[in-house]
């Protein structure tokens, strides 16, 4: 069976693909009671200490600083050379 992208079994055929979405699509009430449940994986140490340095990263930088940060990466992801 194969998995989602944090380890979730997601069934491999149409039909069982379906009976999942109408599963959950049918009310939350019937997600908490617990006849579909997805057990989520813990984020790993890389995703952690990521999060962690980028937290203290921003907490050391100035606010002149950090925007001029946002501003080049906005520039790289839409292609605004004139930055």
């Amino acid at each position: 069976m194969p998995t989602g992208p944090r380890g979730a079994r997601r069934p491999a055929d149409v039909i069982g693909g379906a009976t999942v979405v109408a599963r959950l699509s049918d009310g939350v009430a019937r997600l908490s009671v617990g006849e579909i449940t997805e057990p989520l994986k813990e984020p790993s140490g890389k995703v952690r200490s990521g999060r962690a340095g980028g937290a203290a990263l921003a907490a050391n930088l100035s606010q002149a600083r950090r925007t001029d940060i946002a501003r080049l990466a906005a520039a790289n992801r839409w292609g605004d050379k004139n930055v």
